[in-house]
């Protein structure tokens, strides 16, 4: 026996149940297959269980992709302010953490609640537990072979989400689609993800693990400002994890260890004042104790103010100015936030998401290659996206 619905989502995560039951407001007839075993993993997990599920400051700039105008059209159309919206009918509290970061107050779980219960109002049926066999374009639309069953659907948003975090259901399955349908899929790789260090770079490090410190980090161009944690196979923290998108393999990352600070006339003025400290005492005024020892130990010298000459002088602070890392991976899909790469956003419309070459075929969310900033961004992209693809599917 076929199940025939208007449109058929693969996927019940952020993008996917966006999409659902913005289409099921439509009057359209929406079937949501996930095969993980609850609905909404990725959301549950996010913000530490509190959800980051927005930001305020949401722009195109935030967003990493080989066409970085294609989010223009979707992020105009449903904007934070729109999410909020929805978040407060349903009485959810929330609050702004920093920079435009919006969490719960209380549980994520709010608001995979929230978006189950939209679309149980708009009519939408949801599988869990039900993996895709293999999809086929018919006449009048699409054949999806489930576990459950066959399913025929005017319109196939696929949903999938990509490689980060397989264990909450991350697959190749909207790649796998896309080339089947002839779409070309850029080359993926783990974002917003931590960084290894091996040999001497880990071995400076070592019994640092859990120092966390406020950095500017900088890589492929890109620089943000926040915190870096030492953990014991290198560095992560959100400064780290937001560099880690632009960073390819081999290429250097430069760390300002002190952000907002001119180091060379910081260093003088403290040898002109304290000429007797040393500059591990100094440095331990601005950063934890043990890392500014470990960094005046391997790096710097570890000696008075005094014994350091103008060129000595010159070298550490270039050095605290940029510190350079020598990364010799990442932490790789298993602890990635988010996937880079996916689906070549050439062969998609921009306004509907909707394939240029295949009629009502939709590729929504992390799938495509449209990636955010660690803080809320990526929620923002899925949830425009959903919307976007909603109301044209």
């Amino acid at each position: 026996m076929t199940i025939a619905c208007d449109v058929l989502v693969i996927g019940a995560g952020a993008a996917g149940l966006m999409c659902a039951l913005t289409a099921g407001r439509r009057g359209r007839q929406v079937r949501v297959v996930e095969r993980a075993n609850k609905p909404g993993k990725k959301i549950l997990m996010s913000g530490g269980g509190r959800c980051n599920f927005t930001n305020t400051g949401t722009g195109p700039a935030n967003f990493v992709s080989a066409n970085p105008h294609f989010c223009k059209s979707a992020l105009a159309r449903y904007a934070p302010a729109d999410f909020i919206d929805m978040v407060d009918r349903h009485g959810i509290a929330w609050h702004e953490k920093e920079l435009g970061q919006l969490f719960c107050d209380d549980s994520s779980k709010q608001i995979v609640r929230m978006l189950l219960d939209e679309c149980a109002d708009a009519g939408v049926v949801v599988d869990v537990g039900c993996e895709i066999h293999g999809v086929v374009r018919e006449d009048e639309g699409f054949r999806i072979d489930t576990a459950r069953g066959r399913i025929a659907a005017q319109s196939l948003v696929v949903a999938s989400g990509g490689l980060s975090i397989p264990s909450l259901g991350g697959s190749g399955l909207g790649y796998a689609l896309a080339r089947q349908f002839g779409h070309a899929v850029l080359p993926t790789r783990a974002g917003l993800v931590p960084l290894v260090l091996t040999g001497s770079h880990a071995e400076r490090l070592e019994g640092l693990s859990g120092v966390a410190l406020e950095v500017e980090a900088e890589s492929g161009g890109q620089s943000f400002r926040n915190a870096m944690l030492v953990t014991h196979r290198g560095l992560s923290g959100p400064a780290i994890l937001q560099v880690s998108s632009y960073w390819d393999a081999g290429e250097p990352i430069a760390i300002n260890l002190l952000p907002g600070v001119d180091a060379l006339a910081f260093l003088r003025e403290q040898r002109a004042a304290r000429p007797a400290s040393e500059l591990r005492t100094v440095l331990a005024e601005r950063m934890p104790r043990r890392f500014a020892q470990r960094l005046c130990e391997r790096w710097l010298g570890d000696r008075p103010l005094r014994q350091f000459d103008e060129p000595a002088l010159a070298r550490a602070a270039a050095a605290l100015s940029a510190w350079p890392v020598a990364a010799s991976g990442t932490e790789g899909y298993r602890t990635a936030e988010v996937t880079l790469g996916g689906v070549d956003t050439d062969g998609l419309s921009s306004t509907t998401l909707m394939s240029r070459s295949v009629l009502g075929l939709y590729f929504i969310g992390e799938v495509v290659d449209v990636t955010g900033w660690l803080g809320g961004y990526n929620f923002q992209w899925a949830w425009a996206s959903g919307h976007a693809a909603g109301n044209a599917a």
